[in-house]
Parts: structure tokens; sequence; C-alpha cells
């Protein structure tokens, strides 16, 4: 990948975390230029960190009191002598705050104009912005002025359906489809209460609901001297709740006049405000009438997913940033070739509604002949503070259909151990016919929910009593329990087969020997003696049983049949108890919440297994475990 030259600065400070930092850190290596990380309490150790030059703390683990404090992300660049503040992408990468604080400060902000920002950070604005510059927008309208009966009657003027969506907001949070007026009023409310607790303005936007859409976006460029070009496009349609799961470039198979008038319409957008630096136009086409493009919003950083189009053009695009912001002209010639596709590695299970990951990472292998960007390493704690995207695995080939072959392969490679990843639901995108067809639109992956888990295969569970025998932590039990049995005049020992509870409560039993792990699989042991296992790209995580827990379990079967269920109420996920609903000695009914907890800005409701007595085990404020009883609900009188 071709750098640009040398630029002025001698050192930047980078006011991210996690890939992306590493990411900067990299070409700010291979250029000479001295960097700067600066971390929160809860990355002191993370990998990005050591890779730098220089690491500045700038607060405890809470983003608004790190990473989003503009205070101390300034005072650290004045204390390492940075002339210049890489954003990275999320945090502060749009925020015209940090931007004005860099020019107060004389140091430089690797991003566009205040003005830009500004324009192109509210999206009834901008929209209103590039439509008197001839950018085609969605029709419809901004709703913050207008009365609800006068947006009543707007709405029917543009027709229905409609997407009800915040004018500040992003990521799809408070979004709501209106099919008819009957629910217009609903949708308003819900979107304007959402809007006001995420954002702090409850503005919204009106527009017509494309059916079946596909999302589309442009990486532009533009420099000091006025020029502005796009360096081709990217398709970013699979999508689950807005969030961009996999994305590629070029896109897949949309017609060339489609593709000059996305090109265009882009460059249009962007001379608009003057850019300068790396910025994204997102556009909205539909999948069965491709012909029309519209202008939905611009993004006013680095994206995500932009190593695609470095794979596609050769161009390193965080080198080309720190040239623009050094108000040098962008001389560089736009060829692309081939095919990428990138798949985000998030810490999630799909199989539990996506629900996030956390905990140590036990084991990272990365998969070799393809780029990985990761924010992780063995050894590396995730934890509930920031983003759950952990990975980023891209493949490259000369062809769509071999690039999505090649990222499978890397995906059924890399391995995950200590927390849940999709790592196996991005495998199945990968081998879905209608992605491989490029019939794409934003509801495909929903069409896919909810995800089954499946049984461990007899290899993850033999991995799973071999790994338990050979890396089983200190043990907390009496020896008797684990010992094989014996029975008088028998030859020999008998041993009881190796047993295991899965994530979704089933006992599963191995008799086999307990011998070397199988080839290809790879398993770990945890602080609480369960065992992740993962073979080609699938994890389970699996807990052995000793004789006193299954015989517990199997005498607990017995009394209610197949509807026995333990007294514990277990965490779901590491996180935080933000609420108790019950007090302690309280009698509850089967399906009563219990407690909540709260993990990477999700929070999970722990219901009554069964009506008993409730007895605590948590209060507010404690960190708990996965699997953590949580309370105990007892059919004892009190």
């Amino acid at each position: 990948m071709s750098s640009s030259r040398a630029v002025s600065f001698h050192t930047v400070l980078v006011a991210n975390r996690g890939e992306i930092a590493r990411r900067v850190i990299r070409t700010l290596r291979a250029l000479g230029i001295r960097s700067v990380a600066v971390y929160s309490d809860a990355d002191a150790a993370a990998p990005h960190v050591r890779e730098a030059d220089v690491a500045v703390r700038i607060g405890p683990a809470p983003a608004a009191e790190s990473y989003l404090d503009i205070d101390a992300v300034i005072a650290a660049a004045r204390r390492t002598g940075a002339q210049a503040i890489h954003p990275g992408y999320g945090f502060l990468s749009e925020s015209v705050g940090l931007a004005e604080a860099c020019a107060e400060s004389g140091i430089v902000f690797v991003g566009p104009s205040v003005e830009a920002l500004q324009i192109m950070g509210d999206k009834a604005r901008a929209r209103e912005h590039v439509l008197r510059y001839g950018v085609p927008v969605v029709p419809g309208f901004d709703a913050k002025g207008p009365s609800d009966l006068e947006i009543a009657e707007e709405a029917e003027r543009v027709g229905y359906p409609l997407l009800v969506k915040p004018s500040a907001g992003g990521g799809g949070k408070g979004m709501e489809v209106v099919f008819d007026a009957g629910g217009l009023a609903s949708a308003l409310a819900s979107a304007r209460r959402v809007a006001s607790a995420a954002f702090g303005d409850d503005s919204l936007i009106l527009e017509r609901l494309i059916r079946r859409p596909r999302h589309i976006e442009v990486q532009v460029f533009g420099d000091a001297t006025g020029k502005v070009v796009a360096l081709g496009e990217r398709e970013c349609t699979l999508q689950r709740r807005h969030q961009k799961v996999m994305e590629e470039a070029p896109s897949a198979g949309i017609p060339m006049p489609t593709r000059e008038r996305l090109l265009s319409a882009a460059v249009l957008a962007a001379e608009s405000v003057a850019y300068v630096g790396a910025g994204t136009v997102e556009f909205l086409i539909d999948a069965d009438a491709p012909d029309d493009v519209f202008f939905i919003e611009m993004n006013t950083r680095l994206q995500v997913e932009h190593p695609v189009t470095e794979e596609v053009t050769g161009l390193d695009l965080v080198a080309l940033q720190l040239r623009a912001a050094d108000g040098r002209a962008l001389d560089i010639d736009v060829h692309v070739h081939g095919h990428a596709v990138e798949a985000r590695v998030y810490a999630e299970s799909p199989e539990r509604g996506f629900l996030p990951s956390t905990g140590s990472v036990l084991l990272f292998e990365a998969p070799p002949g393809v780029r990985v960007d990761a924010a992780i390493e063995t050894g590396s704690d995730v934890t509930g503070f920031y983003d759950p995207m952990i990975a980023k695995v891209i493949a490259f080939a000369e062809d769509r259909e071999t690039a999505l072959a090649r990222l499978d392969e890397a995906l059924s490679r890399t391995v995950v151990l200590g927390v849940e990843t999709n790592i196996a639901f991005l495998r199945t995108l990968c081998r879905n016919p209608r992605v491989i067809a490029g019939d794409l639109d934003t509801g495909l992956i929903e069409s896919l929910l909810p995800i089954e888990p499946q049984a461990p295969s007899r290899a993850q569970v033999a991995a799973a009593s071999a790994a338990s025998r050979t890396e089983a932590p200190i043990r907390t039990s009496p020896l008797w329990r684990d010992l094989p049995g014996w029975r008088l005049g028998a030859d020999h020992a008998e041993r009881a087969p190796f047993v295991v509870l899965t994530d979704s409560e089933e006992l599963v039993e191995y008799d086999g020997a307990a011998g070397a792990l199988p080839q290809g699989v790879r398993a770990a042991v945890d602080a609480d003696r369960a065992v992740w296992v993962a073979e080609e790209g699938r994890t389970v995580r699996l807990r052995p049983l000793d004789r006193r827990a299954r015989l517990r379990r199997r005498l607990a079967d017995g009394v209610a049949g197949s509807t026995a269920t333990e007294p514990e109420g277990r965490a779901p996920m590491p996180g935080s108890v933000v609420a108790v609903h019950v007090t302690d000695g309280a009698e509850v009914s089967a399906g009563a919440p219990l407690v909540s907890i709260e993990a990477m800005k999700m929070e999970h409701q722990v219901l009554a297994p069964h009506d008993g007595v409730v007895r605590l085990l948590v209060a507010v404020g404690d960190q708990v475990r996965r699997d953590q009883p949580v309370a105990r609900v007892t059919t004892e009188e009190r």
C-alpha cells in the first residue's frame, strides 16, 4: 500500500483507542512521525498504548470522563508537543468542540473545517444544504418547527410509508417506520423521546421509506486547493438495526450509470462545504429500481470500513488525511482494481439476541493471508465501557466471488476464546445465496433471525475434555468428586463420562478417551473453569459438571420432569447491577424481574426461574461475572 510523501508533522496524537488507534499509529510509524496514544484506566494495558511512542492517561474508564474529555485530550497534546490530533472515528471524530479547541491551541485537527462539521453534523441542515447544490435527496421534510397537525399534513403530501428519524443522531437510534397516518402520532412521540435521551435534541426528519434499500457510500477526499476526488464506492447494505456488519468495495453489481451518479453527487456534496480531508457521503438506492440515488448524510471522518477502499485502490487513507491536514495538494491517481470484503468481528452472541459479551481474551489467533485490524490480543480485556467491535477481517481477490470465499476461509481460521463473537454468523453471511448473488437490501440480515443455538460437535466436546484435564485451574472441590468410579470385583476403575453444560442449558456427554486436542480445534479454560472451544470459526463455552453437580441436575429433572428449573437467577453477561426490582424475602412469580444488569450500554433483566421466595445475592453497583448467581428463588416458607 502506497503512502503519501512526507508531511511536516513530527508528532501526532491519536485521540482514540482499539483497532483504529493501532491503524493510525501504523501509518505514523511508516512515515517516521512520533505517535502519542491516550488511554483510560480500562485501557492501560491495551495494545495501542504499548505500540505508540508515547502514551498519556486521560481519565477513568467511562468514555465521558476520558476519550470524550476535550480538555484532557488537548492537555495531552500540549504536554507531548503534538502538532496535530487524529481523532480516528467515533468519540470526538466529528466534534466541533475538539476542532475549535485545536484551533485555539494552535494544533492541527486532522479533519474538515468547523463549518463543514457544523453543516454535515445535523442531518436536517445537511439535507437542505446539499439540496441547494443539486444533490438528490429522499423526498421528505424537516419536522423541527411544524406542529404535529402540520407534520401530518406534510406527511400526506410526501406519501406513506415514512421513516421518522432524529435529526441530530446516528446509528439507527430513534428511527421509526410509519405505514399510515394512524401510526404517525405514536412514532413521533417515541422518536422524540429516544432522540432527547440519546442526543439531547428531539428534532426529527421525516423521509419517504424506500422498501428495499441498499446503503452505498462514496469515499471522498478534499484538499486545501479546493480539489475533491472520489475514491470509489462501498457497499454497506448488510446491516442489523442500522449497524453495519459487512462491507465491500466496489458495490455488488450496480449499473455503471448509477455508479457515475453516486460519485458525481458525492463530489458535489463535498465541494459544497469546501471539504478538506477524508469524508464519506452516504446514499440509498432502491434494490428494485437502482437508477435513482438519494443522499442521506455525510460522515466527516474516516470510516470503520475504509480498509476495503485501501485494498482496491492501493492508497493509504490515513497518510492522505495527514497530507490534506498539512495543507498539501492531493496528487493521487485513483484506480480501482479487484474486490475487497470486510467483516466486523463483534464481542456478542447472535444466539442470545446479539447480547454483548465481555471478559478476558484467553486466546486470539488472526488468520494468515488476509488483512486483520484488531483491537485485541491474547490477554486483552473486553470491557463493557466501549463499542463491542474487536476486530475487522478483510479479504481481497480479483473478483467478488473469490473475495467472499477467501473471507469465509479466513473467518474459519480466526480464533477468539474468552468472549463470545459473531464469527460463525459472519461465515453464514459469506455463504448465503443472496449475498453471493449480490441480491442485497438492508433487511436481509433480519430475515435470517433468530439464530438458533447449535449443539457442540463431538470434536468440541472432546477438546473440552482434553483441555479441562490438562489446563484446569486450581481445584475448588474435594478430590473424590472427580475421581473415577470403583466397583468391588472390577478389574479396573470405571471413569465416569465427561459431562458438560452448554450455554443453552443442555447436558452433553463424552465417553471417549481424554486424548490430545483434535486437529484444527483450539481450547482454553477460563477462571470459572468453563472451557472455550473454537472449531472452524464456531466457538462454544462448555461448563464441565462434576459428579455432585450431575447428580443434583438429575434430581432436579426428576422432581418435575422437563419443566424443572434451578433456583438461581444468573447473570447472562458480565456487567454492573444497575437496578434491583424486588426486596429480599419477597414472594415472586415465575418470570418476575429480579435485577437488571448493564454492559456495553445494553440492559438485561434477570427473571425469577419459578414461583417462590427470593433471596438477593447482589446489590446495586456490584460487578458480576457471567453465570454468577444474583438471586435465589426457593419454595421454602418464610
